[in-house]
């Protein structure tokens, strides 16, 4: 097993608490499912939220999940001007037999279009992840 890196974001369609959570859980739903993962592979997971993001913590969706032996951090994303609003990232560290390039990384919703190149991947039905 190596310890790999993936990331992944989602556009939250408002700041409320139940919005939040569920929209960060589905993200999180995703990038395992896209990389074939169990929680006991995660190592570790950083969350970052946009300034605009108060209403809860983006790691209260991992624990949600069963996630409660996983260490999680959020964070503040840097507020440049002109960045996607309402946004969280995740970065994390997982234990894969999967070798760099066959880490799906996973961009949701308007989040797309931070990284166009790899949200068409992302956007595959579960069957076509199956294949890869």
């Amino acid at each position: 097993m190596t310890v790999r890196a993936i990331r992944g974001a989602i556009q939250v369609e408002r700041d409320e608490p139940g919005v939040l959570r569920g929209q960060v859980g589905l993200l999180l739903k995703e990038v395992m499912a896209a990389n074939d993962l169990v929680p006991d592979d995660l190592v570790s997971i950083v969350f970052t939220a946009t300034a605009d993001l108060v209403s809860a913590f983006p790691a209260e969706a991992a624990r949600e999940l069963g996630l409660v032996d996983v260490p999680l951090l959020c964070a503040r994303e840097l507020d440049v001007e002109g960045g996607l609003p309402r946004t969280v990232r995740i970065l994390a560290h997982v234990e894969t037999d999967r070798e760099r390039a066959a880490i799906r990384h996973v961009y949701l919703g308007g989040a797309a279009v931070l990284r166009k190149d790899l949200a068409q991947r992302a956007a595959a039905g579960p069957a076509e992840r199956g294949n890869r």
